[in-house]
């Protein structure tokens, strides 16, 4: 593939060097890779946006950059030196600084505690700290964002986008080279968006390199010099902003073919005509943070996708359907009536399954056999005269092991014993022990490998085929395509559009996803 590549001078027309290289970096975790051979060139004042669907390995290249990871193979040169980072604070010693997308402060400390962490606290001549000083630090350096948050504050008392704030902050307390920024207007408001920009600007001037991670395509023409556009652990292209357009981006981005990935045959659901009463409705939902009136109606028989980019609050929606979260307004309807879900115990009193993001943090037992596992949610109905019916378990736990193809030596087996995607499998095959009529699936392939995804596909498929009506969340975009009915793009909170499957493509999805309209 072709190749573009920025030429920077100086006043004499002389070619610069760039301040970073990352050269043919690889970096595979658990035996999976994540980079391959990617290249990056950063030059000093300029704003490089690093673009990518979600796992294209932007993250990772980022805190290599960093020090947080070390590369497998491939050379990392700084200032024209090659180095080798062995931790964090090597490279942020040296001037390179980040603002995760996720907030990484002590809740439990001041404002002024949180942006000097890591650096030398003041202290006076008995050795103890001076807050004072600490405090007019971090006043001055709040200032310097147009920040009127009060120093001495506990982080734990202030809003997500003034935590933000917090951390950019924290950034800038250091004369940083080189600021690496993974999508840090997620949580600002229209405001503070504003400010943050005339701050890039000004660490511009400054000959500030920024490394902007972003999915917001009027953020990424508004204030970025070059792109770099991953996929699939790849860089795919590289080039000036100004020889690109949002369209040509978003093509970069999904580039990838639709294959080795289950088909369904969407004639099996039910025609939008045919439709009669909704198995799951949400009107005008709310919660305190993210979710911002939303609506939607689920049908029996069909699989929705729901679609977005991280932040969008895809994660957050279900979980205040499944009662994870405190919903601020709004009702849940199922089969027509309106039902009250204060915590998961309510919502699977409702006939609500839900199979989280996250199997080994939030799904499984990891202390517990394949059995126990599958039937945890079931347990009460197993005992008859307080004696636990074991004869049945038993009979259950192979039912589900058999129908699910759960590949494992013996029920009995620790669930951690299993494969990933045999994990998944074991996730779902409890939530089918309650006999749902909604599933809600964050992300229900992630981290298995292709053949456990066909299989989980089919399994989904022949569940809707069923009955079940079924909410699909994914980041991937093949995966969204060909397996859903309809597909709902939610963006900032909001559902943006909603999609059938005839008229569902790659580019419209991210077209949506990124705040496109029309």
């Amino acid at each position: 593939m072709e190749m573009i590549f920025a030429e920077t001078v100086n006043s004499s027309g002389a070619a610069l060097p760039p301040v970073m290289k990352l050269d043919a970096v690889h970096k595979s975790f658990h035996g999976v890779k994540v980079l391959h051979g990617v290249s990056l060139e950063l030059f000093k004042g300029e704003v490089h946006a690093l673009m990518g669907e979600n796992g294209a390995g932007k993250s990772t290249l980022m805190k290599i950059m960093a020090g947080i990871y070390k590369p497998d193979s491939g050379t990392t040169f700084y200032r024209g030196k090659e180095v080798h980072w062995n931790n964090p604070m090597e490279a942020r010693n040296q001037g390179i600084s980040v603002i995760h997308q996720e907030i990484s402060l002590s809740p439990n400390l001041s404002i002024g505690e949180n942006i000097l962490m890591g650096t030398k606290y003041p202290r006076n001549a008995w050795g103890f700290t001076k807050w004072s000083e600490i405090y007019r630090k971090a006043e001055k350096v709040l200032r310097s964002i147009g920040s009127e948050l009060n120093p001495r504050e506990s982080v734990s008392k202030i809003s997500v986008a003034q935590q933000q704030m917090v951390e950019i902050a924290r950034a800038l307390s250091i004369k940083s080279e080189i600021l690496i920024m993974d999508e840090p207007t997620a949580s600002l408001t229209d405001k503070e968006i504003e400010k943050l920009f005339v701050i890039i600007e000004d660490l511009k001037r400054k000959g500030v390199s920024i490394v902007y991670i972003s999915h917001r395509m009027d953020e990424i023409f508004r204030i970025s010099d070059r792109f770099t556009v991953m996929r699939d652990g790849r860089r795919i292209e590289s080039g000036p902003i100004t020889a690109t357009n949002p369209d040509h981006l978003v093509k970069l981005m999904v580039g990838r073919e639709i294959k080795d990935l289950f088909q369904r045959n969407t004639k099996t659901a039910n025609d939008a005509s045919t439709r009669r009463q909704p198995m799951l409705e949400v009107r005008g939902l709310s919660d305190k943070k993210t979710i911002k009136q939303v609506s939607l109606q689920l049908y029996p028989g069909e699989i929705v996708g729901l679609s977005g980019l991280v932040g969008a609050g895809r994660t957050e929606l279900v979980r205040a359907i499944f009662g994870m979260s405190e919903v601020t307004e709004g009702e849940i309807l199922i089969s027509g009536e309106r039902v009250c879900i204060k915590s998961p115990v309510d919502a699977i009193k409702c006939g609500i399954g839900h199979v989280p993001e996250s199997r080994k943090e939030q799904g499984l037992f990891p202390n517990l056999s394949v059995k126990e596992n599958i039937l945890m949610a079931q347990l009460r109905a197993y005992r008859k005269a307080s004696i636990l019916q074991t004869g049945k378990i038993d009979h259950d736990a192979d039912k589900y092991i058999r129908e699910l193809s759960i590949k494992t030596a013996s029920k009995e087996l620790n669930v951690m014993g299993l494969s990933g995607g045999n994990q998944q499998k074991v996730v779902i095959a409890r939530w089918l022990s309650i006999a749902p009529k909604v599933l809600l699936l964050d992300e229900p392939t992630r981290g298995v490998d292709i053949g456990a995804k066909t299989e989980i596909h089919k399994i989904i498929s022949k569940l809707a085929e069923q009955g079940l009506a079924v909410l699909m969340i994914s980041s991937e975009l093949p995966e969204v395509l060909a397996v859903s009915d309809r597909i709902i793009v939610m963006h900032e909170g909001k559902i943006q559009a909603e999609l059938s499957s005839r008229e569902a493509t790659q580019e419209k999805i991210m077209h949506y996803a990124t705040g496109g309209t029309g």
